[in-house]
């Protein structure tokens, strides 16, 4: 099979599990006659997906077989043969897994393809989960508290979780690669499928002729000095003529000529008003009311007349003359003029003047926009709040009422909400030599709860579990609760979750002065 058609067919398979389309998946994956281990493992994710546990192990075996020291694949099997109950092979797995971490405590598969770190600590708790089937509690526990020293993100929550679930005596379920992540091709592969055109296309830039959209290339003709002369028979008149005005073909034979074009008459022959003419290597008929008589071009028309000796002839032109100085009006004249200059009358104090009204000074400013992309837009410097977020807004195609601005103060790292409650009425309080910087935030509307106060996030919170809010630096945060002194619930793009009192900010002073 041809490398780049298993690259089509593993980048079609990819793009429909994307869309969660099972089924279209495994019908392109099982046309690649030649798997790797990578295409092999996204065909293992399509049967966990929908289910089918005993064709996800036996392709997941078919994954180690092609590559024994994958440590994603036994962690993998091991979560797939515990789901299928098969214990003792899960206990295995979970031990070649720990093996080929290697003393690592994570792995990152970006490299290969998978958007996916595979953590020692997730190992250790598939191993627990195993023995908790095997309703060793005290070996489970004892593993998990291994894990917790452990390094790695996202475990904390979890193994107290899964520490609490084994004091209870319930089984753990075990970790599994996220759905939906599976090994994809390369992205400079996936690009050299499109077909490229290295040498692009003729394209007319400027013509003589109408609506010229000729996009190939005239054959090579013989080039010679002067005008090309084509053979005609005895006894016919052929001379060059110049056309009168452009003309465009509009029937078989007709030839497309641009205004001035000189061409070649075969004869005066009169064809309903059409005379064979050949123009740019081409034959063809045109009206013969458009061509203008013309003799044979003088190469030497242009050539000056040169003296025997070969020295030219001096120019013809004339020197130009001497400038003269300005020349003294007549007497009659100057006493005409100082006669005009005392009949002026005066102009009293009741005269109207005419004043001219300048027009009033726009004076713009940038606007520098920091959303999930970056736009700049031109505004003047006394634009309203409320017009400038209905510009943003549209910018952007969301409603005005579900966007937020802030701005930073001089001298503060805090994003503080730009709504014009502090007093600021436009960006004239903003902007500093003729720029502003805005963050914009997206936020659907929060109905049946009270909002506290707002804060401001001082740094990025991922979420550890179910109930956390997760959040960006700069986000504006509304407060609905406080669950204790170090933990606050809030509302954030359209979520409400819990989060550490420490990753906020809340700007007293100016929630004191609104």
């Amino acid at each position: 099979m041809l490398y780049i058609e298993m690259i089509r067919l593993w980048d079609e398979a990819v793009k429909a599990i994307d869309i969660h389309h099972w089924h279209d998946a495994l019908s392109k994956l099982n046309q690649i006659t030649d798997h790797n281990c990578r295409t092999l493992f996204v065909v293992a994710s399509a049967h966990i997906a929908l289910g089918q546990v005993d064709l996800a192990i036996k392709a997941l075996d078919q994954v180690i077989a092609k590559d024994p020291c994958l440590a994603v694949g036994f962690l993998q099997r091991a979560a797939v043969h515990m789901i299928a109950n098969r214990l003792e092979e899960a206990l295995s797995d979970c031990i070649w897994a720990q093996k080929y971490m290697r003393g690592n405590p994570v792995i990152d598969y970006k490299q290969l393809g998978l958007r996916y770190k595979m953590y020692s600590w997730q190992v250790l708790y598939n191993t627990a989960a195993v023995h908790s089937k095997l309703q060793q509690w005290d070996k489970a526990r004892d593993i998990l508290l291994a894990a917790s020293r452990e390094r790695g993100g996202g475990r904390v929550n979890l193994i107290d979780k899964a520490l609490e679930t084994v004091s209870s005596r319930e089984v753990l379920a075990p970790l599994l690669v996220p759905e939906g992540e599976v090994f994809r091709p390369r992205k400079q592969e996936v690009e050299q499928l499109m077909p490229r055109d290295f040498l692009g296309e003729a394209k007319v830039i400027t013509s003589l002729i109408p609506n010229d959209d000729f996009r190939g290339f005239d054959p090579l003709r013989p080039q010679k000095p002067g005008y090309y002369e084509p053979k005609v028979e005895e006894g016919q008149d052929s001379h060059y003529m110049i056309t009168k005005s452009a003309y465009v073909a509009k029937g078989p034979g007709e030839l497309t000529v641009p205004v001035g074009a000189e061409v070649f008459v075969y004869g005066d022959e009169d064809r309903d008003g059409l005379a064979i003419v050949i123009y740019d290597g081409k034959r063809g008929l045109v009206p013969k009311y458009l061509l203008d008589a013309r003799g044979k071009k003088n190469k030497g028309k242009n050539k000056r007349i040169e003296l025997a000796n070969g020295i030219p002839h001096p120019p013809d032109l004339k020197p130009p003359n001497r400038p003269q100085g300005p020349s003294q009006p007549p007497t009659e004249l100057r006493s005409f003029n100082a006669s005009a200059t005392h009949t002026t009358p005066p102009m009293n104090s009741n005269s109207t003047r005419v004043h001219t009204q300048q027009a009033p000074i726009v004076r713009p400013v940038i606007v520098k926009v920091h959303y999930t992309y970056t736009m700049a837009l031109k505004v003047p410097l006394e634009t309203p709040f409320w017009d400038l977020q209905e510009k943003i807004a549209q910018k952007l195609g969301q409603p005005a009422t579900n966007i937020r601005l802030r701005y930073r103060k001089h001298g503060t790292t805090v994003l503080t909400p730009l709504d014009g409650d502090d007093g600021l009425d436009s960006l004239e309080d903003v902007a500093e030599t003729g720029r502003a910087t805005i963050w914009c935030q997206t936020e659907d509307p929060l109905a049946n709860r009270t909002i506290l106060y707002q804060m401001v996030a001082l740094y990025d919170y991922f979420a550890q579990g179910p109930e956390d809010l997760e959040f960006s630096e700069g986000d504006t945060i509304d407060i609905l609760s406080e669950v204790n002194e170090e933990w606050l619930e809030g509302h954030n793009a359209g979520n409400i979750g819990i989060f550490p009192r420490s990753f906020a900010h809340r700007d007293t002073d100016s929630n004191n002065g609104a």
